[in-house]
């Protein structure tokens, strides 16, 4: 026979999870809905999800605007939601899956994030073999000639990059992507497709495969490179390694809060 307090507690666990996702339907469907839109799209019925709001609400968690009726996320929510995007750190949700990224490719796998003076590597995996490609920790990546400042570029704002590739384009001569239109076609195309490749381009003999991670806001919050030898890595844009890499930076993107849209 099941003890009362047994009961209690299995009914204290169901209703939290009840709340939990009311609470999620609210940001599903922000920045405000209507009741019966809501009930809808968590099938219970009004009512019930009534209930569940006056008690969000009382606690800070759910608001109603007195003038349309309609229900949204409190203040609460908000800053528990802002407390949990702070605690994400970028390079430590990347960690695991770009190690396990090098372990089923072998090939060196890296993240760099956005600095001072451009596409900085902060993390690398590399390859175990005796053929590989050194990177180092800290080096600043082109952004015009290396898959991963190509990534960035296409996904920052124009004023964050367009000082550096007018540096770029000056410095290095007959630059093909010299030509603003030829630039931007190329962007475009980096972010319909969600990553890019290069061969040879950085270094003669080295291919590279890049993909973004994006934050909870959608903003670029660093690039994943797959790096190796061309005699030995492919960087096909429709291979093997580019499905792979684009699943561990959706992974990333998706624990750092980023939402897809639709």
């Amino acid at each position: 026979m099941e003890k009362p307090s047994d009961s209690n507690g299995k009914q204290k666990v169901r209703s939290a999870e009840v709340g939990t996702d009311i609470l999620k339907a609210l940001a599903q469907l922000s920045p405000a809905t209507s009741l019966s839109r809501l009930a809808e799209h968590v099938q219970m019925p009004a009512s019930k999800v009534h209930r569940y709001l006056q008690a969000l609400i009382a606690s800070g968690f759910a608001e109603q605007n007195p003038a349309t009726n309609h229900y949204g996320l409190g203040r609460e929510a908000l800053r528990v939601g802002l407390a949990a995007l702070n605690s994400m750190d970028v390079l430590k949700v990347a960690a695991l899956p770009l190690a396990e990224l090098r372990d089923e490719l072998n090939e060196t796998c890296f993240v760099a994030v956005w600095g001072n003076q451009g596409a900085t590597v902060v993390h690398i995996e590399p390859a175990v073999r005796a053929v590989t490609v050194v990177t180092q920790l800290g080096s600043v990546l082109p952004l015009l000639s290396s898959s991963t400042g190509l990534v960035f570029s296409a996904f920052l704002p124009n004023r964050e990059t367009e000082e550096l590739r007018e540096i770029e384009v000056q410095t290095s001569g007959a630059h093909p992507l010299a030509d603003p239109r030829d630039y931007a076609l190329l962007r475009e195309q980096i972010r319909d497709r969600g990553l890019h490749h290069v061969h040879g381009l950085l270094m003669p003999g080295v291919d590279a495969l890049s993909a973004p991670v994006f934050n909870a806001v959608g903003k670029v919050a660093a690039v994943m490179t797959i790096v190796g030898p061309a005699s030995l890595f492919h960087a096909d844009e429709n291979g093997p390694a580019a499905q792979r890499l684009l699943a561990a930076s959706r992974a990333v993107s998706w624990r750092m809060g980023f939402q897809p849209s639709a």
